[in-house]
């Protein structure tokens, strides 16, 4: 009798003119990677899903640029995340020891999973570099640095051309921020890069992640300084060259953003929707990459909710990471399905 009257209700909802049925829930998890580790803060997180699940990546130590931070990984193993485990330490030939920054995970299809980091000093002085996995995670290629002036994906994933070329949102901080691209053809061997798509002098930039469009035009959205406002710039030759940086509508607190583009060609962007602070963490959505539409705030405590990363998984799930108070990183799944205008 029970399921009778469900479905009587149902049929009514469908057919009465304004009355609604509620869709599926967009939080479908919320854990953390780890309670407890070896390193007293964390920062910079990333994600990646490989043929083996999903793997993690984020630098941890005593502080942010410390000596004695480095990149540590997690892997999902049967629904729970392996206890965190340092993969680059930042030590050089000479036994000097120099901190890690920001990694990148990357699957590159039917090939290895890449990790990007920076090590140096500081920002303004720091190199990239890149580790190779070939079994999901487990273990880890030796570290090797780019070539001279190559940095690769600064804080967010690359996306993979159907030109073959691995596009990377790539930044500097030495002569100001500013913004560039880089490519690779050969899992980093070897690369190519744009000239800087701002001066850095009437506001600063870094850190693009890429957005694809149906025409087959690319966008980037960046992390900016002195505007108060994420900026943008697009390509329409696979990422060679680019429109000014301008502002769009969405504020930006001097805080990294990361976004991507859905299986069904909508673009959903995590980010802090305030003009000062790291909270809250927001995700908004956009059909065009132009007008945006705020969906949830994730976290609305004071705090700091920082640099997410957020990607689409094969089973259509999205997935987040991002900085928990310095403290943890957080992980987020979420269903497209319970964005409003879900199609």
């Amino acid at each position: 009798m029970r399921r009778t009257r469900h479905f009587l209700l149902v049929g009514i909802c469908l057919l009465l003119p304004g009355v609604a049925m509620a869709g599926p829930p967009l939080l479908v998890k919320s854990e953390f990677i780890y309670e407890k580790a070896s390193f007293d803060s964390c920062h910079a997180s990333t994600i990646a899903e490989t043929p083996g699940g999903l793997v993690t990546a984020w630098f941890g130590g005593t502080d942010e640029g410390n000596k004695d931070v480095a990149i540590w990984t997690s892997r999902q193993v049967k629904g729970k995340w392996t206890a965190p485990e340092m993969v680059i330490d930042g030590i050089q030939e000479d036994g000097s020891r120099h901190p890690c920054w920001n990694p990148v995970l990357f699957q590159q299809p039917d090939g290895p999973l890449l990790l990007f980091a920076k090590v140096g000093p500081s920002p303004r002085t720091w190199w990239g570099v890149l580790s190779s996995s070939a079994d999901n995670g487990v273990s880890w290629s030796s570290v090797r640095r780019l070539p001279e002036g190559q940095a690769g994906p600064i804080k967010n994933k690359p996306v993979l051309l159907k030109d073959g070329r691995l596009l990377c949102g790539s930044s500097s901080e030495d002569q100001g921020w500013r913004v560039h691209m880089e490519w690779t053809t050969d899992v980093g061997a070897t690369w190519k890069r744009t000239g800087v798509l701002n001066d850095g002098k009437e506001f600063g930039a870094i850190q693009p992640t890429i957005l694809s469009h149906k025409d087959g035009s690319l966008q980037i959205l960046c992390r900016s300084k002195g505007l108060g406002k994420i900026v943008q710039a697009t390509s329409t030759d696979g990422g060679r060259n680019w429109s000014p940086l301008t502002p769009t509508s969405l504020p930006n607190p001097n805080s990294g953003i990361d976004a991507v583009t859905l299986a069904d060609g909508r673009h959903v962007l995590i980010y802090n929707h305030t003009l000062r602070g790291r909270s809250p963490m927001n995700l908004a959505v956009s059909d065009d990459g132009k007008t945006w539409s705020m969906v949830k705030a994730l976290e609305t405590d004071p705090g700091e909710y920082s640099y997410p990363a957020i990607i689409q998984a094969a089973d259509g799930t999205l997935h987040v990471t991002y900085t928990w108070k310095r403290q943890k990183v957080k992980h987020l799944v979420l269903d497209p399905k319970g964005i409003d205008g879900s199609r």
